[in-house]
């Protein structure tokens, strides 16, 4: 407001000053005589102060336009002036907005739309790392892969953009399936950028699903030095990538070697179950029992597992019952409450016939957390004290519809596996299988008419309708069984899927000596 009033009294202060000159120049005398030729001039005071002004714009004039006839020279020429400047610079506006509205196009899923603006910018601009990048997005995400291909192409030939191109090419090469075309592209965007995490972590992948160990360890020492993985997570993913290494190294009966390798990864992670397993298999083959002995119980002391127990009772084969039940007494003494524990001692004793001391061993776990394998160790003790077979039955039909009992599960795709690995052979994901009950919904459970003649081992020749039902009446939870032939068929001899009722593990239940029948059938039943 202030600054408005201020300019209104300064024009209206040059009016005044104007008009005061012109007056003073009107009532002063003589003037200004200018002779041209035979033409004479006589100008007035205020007249050659209004010929003076135009003079001097006629004369600025006259040089804008010279100098704007020069520059259209120039221009004809190919000198850079301010009219090619002029329109370099509109070029470049034009450019920058085509560019930018290519982005948002691109951002909202206009995948034409984008493209379009890519071509338009790549003409105004001269810069193709910008504009070819954007024709690459635009045309990937309308499903033009030749032209997305050729753009990350181009993008190789400049230093400044070769990374980008090359990490193009290999997310093309992913999704085309082309593995190994990939990693050769992976090492080199790795090679160009050994900083960039998500190169890392692809290349990481891509070396352990081709079980390229080694390769795989490099990488893996390269995320831990340029702080992309944690200290403790790159011990334990190392360990991991030793295993695997070892187990190739097994395969080729490198025994030596593996031996070294399994020890190593042991140490590295000693939590790490196939590793414990591993390496206590190689210091039984160097004929180091203590040695293998201490690997287990270490591994058990920090989680219980079936495998660890199996690799235990590989250190001593040939002892009895009896004494497989008191070595295992360094196992059984930790983790009193856990359920493996908990199984483990009611089958070495199930082995050794102390069926009283099984079921105490096994306590309430069959009514508290009852599992396929709890309820079949059940069974077998009820088989081996002598119990009536709809009892036996009772409980294994109770085992066809009891929770699965812990697998190595996928953690990314949950499916399950038989035995450990570094990568899943489903998704492809590294370091993702762990030891956890698999979801119902992934469990296939065969029915009862295909799993009775397996789980009740054949306990009688003339099974009929009427002893499923038998099974049906003795325990309300028992599963129904249906049966359209009057005798159970035989299970075919195909191995089951992996999903079925978990086996307990059978590893250290041995006995060489003869024992009663009924010793006999509940081994049968529990192994």
């Amino acid at each position: 407001m202030l600054w408005s009033l201020l300019k209104i009294i300064l024009f209206l202060g040059f009016v005044v000053a104007a008009a005061w000159g012109a007056g003073m120049l009107l009532e002063t005398e003589g003037g200004v005589r200018v002779a041209v030729a035979n033409t004479e001039f006589t100008l007035g005071p205020l007249a050659s102060v209004i010929a003076l002004l135009a003079l001097t714009f006629a004369i600025w004039l006259f040089l804008k336009l010279a100098g704007l006839v020069v520059a259209f020279i120039r221009f004809l020429n190919g000198d850079e002036t301010a009219i090619t400047r002029y329109f370099a610079r509109n070029r470049e506006r034009k450019g920058y907005d085509a560019l930018a509205e290519g982005m948002m196009a691109l951002a909202s899923g206009e995948a034409k739309t984008a493209l379009s603006k890519a071509e338009k910018a790549d003409r105004y601009l001269n810069r193709p790392d910008l504009t070819t990048l954007l024709t690459a997005q635009a045309a990937e995400q309308a499903g033009d892969r030749r032209k997305a291909e050729e753009a990350y192409k181009r993008l190789l030939a400049d230093d400044k953009t070769r990374f980008v191109g090359v990490r193009g090419l290999m997310k093309q090469k992913l999704e085309d399936g082309d593995t190994d075309t990939a990693m050769k592209l992976a090492e080199k965007a790795f090679a160009l950028k050994p900083k960039h995490e998500d190169t890392q972590n692809v290349l990481l992948t891509l070396q352990a699903d081709a079980g390229d160990w080694t390769a795989a360890r490099r990488t893996l020492g390269a995320k831990l030095k340029h702080g992309s993985m944690p200290r403790d997570v790159h011990k334990r993913r190392d360990a991991v990538l030793a295993l695997g290494e070892a187990a190739d190294i097994v395969a080729d009966d490198k025994s030596i070697e593996a031996r070294e390798k399994a020890i190593a990864a042991n140490r590295q992670s000693p939590d790490l179950i196939p590793a414990a397993v591993m390496a206590s298999d190689a210091y039984v083959e160097q004929g180091k029992p203590k040695y293998a002995t201490r690997v287990i119980r270490k591994a058990w002391e920090a989680a219980p597992h079936p495998d660890l127990a199996g690799a235990f009772a590989r250190i001593e084969p040939d002892e009895t019952p009896a004494d497989r039940v008191k070595r295992f007494g360094v196992l059984t003494n930790m983790h009193r409450d856990d359920p493996e524990t908990k199984m483990l001692q009611a089958e070495l004793l199930i082995a050794a016939e102390d069926f009283p001391a099984a079921r105490k061993a096994l306590g309430d776990l069959p009514e508290t957390d009852p599992t396929a394998r709890s309820l079949t160790i059940m069974a077998a003790i009820e088989r081996g004290s002598g119990a009536d077979d709809a009892i036996v039955k009772g409980w294994l039909a109770r085992a066809l519809t009891a929770p699965r009992d812990p697998q190595w599960v996928c953690d990314n795709c949950q499916k399950i596996h038989g035995v450990w690995g570094p990568v899943c052979d489903k998704c492809g994901g590294f370091d993702t299988l762990a030891w956890r009950r698999p979801a119902m919904d992934t469990v296939s459970i065969p029915s009862g008419a295909e799993m009775l003649p397996l789980i009740v081992g054949q306990i009688s020749d003339q099974s009929t309708v009427e002893d499923a039902e038998a099974v049906e009446d003795q325990d309300d939870d028992a599963t129904v069984v249906d049966l359209n032939t009057e005798q159970a068929k035989e299970v075919p001899s195909s191995e089951p899927d992996e999903t079925e009722v978990n086996q307990p593990p059978a590893d250290f239940v041995t006995d060489d000596t003869d024992t009663e029948q009924s010793g006999d059938d509940a081994k049968k039943v529990a192994g």
